[in-house]
């Protein structure tokens, strides 16, 4: 909110260089402000009374906007990346597999370890799971176990997350 769209009877006033200035109806702030030759802008509504500053409105706008476009760069976005195993999966491609999973622990992405099950493969879903505990165990240095393996259908998925 700008200028006239203030309606409250009170509030906290912020100079131009940041002083503080007190606690002032809005008109007397807004009759400071067109003297200023600049804005005065709501920034904290909801405290009580609100906090408004003198401020160029254009200017505050693209600090704000830049403050943000920032903030979204330094973020890091986590990626799940998923692995998919058979239950008659022999060891030289577990190994394999448990490579790839090493590759995007290390890039910071969690994992889902996925063990699919076809056919008659459904009979022996629990004589399957040491697969996965297996995975876990040769990622043990680099990864901790987030989900716990969980039956889900015809598989059983866990995920991976890089120990901080």
């Amino acid at each position: 909110m700008i200028n006239e769209q203030i309606r409250d009877k009170e509030i906290r006033l912020i100079g131009e260089e940041g002083q503080q200035l007190g606690v002032m109806s809005s008109r007397d702030a807004l009759r400071m402000a067109e003297e200023a030759g600049l804005d005065l802008v709501k920034i904290a509504p909801t405290a009580n009374p609100p906090v408004c500053r003198i401020v160029d409105y254009g200017k505050y706008k693209y600090e704000q906007l830049r403050r943000e476009k920032e903030a979204r760069r330094k973020q890091k976005t986590v990626e799940i990346k998923e692995i998919r195993l058979s239950p008659n999966i022999d060891t030289n491609d577990l190994n394999t597999k448990v490579s790839a999973a090493r590759k995007f622990l290390e890039k910071g992405n969690k994992v889902k370890i996925t063990l699919r099950f076809r056919g008659r493969e459904m009979a022996h879903m629990n004589s399957s799971r040491h697969i996965l505990d297996d995975f876990a165990e040769n990622l043990s240095d680099i990864a901790a176990v987030d989900k716990a393996p969980k039956v889900e259908g015809r598989s059983i998925t866990m995920f991976l997350t890089e120990k901080r």
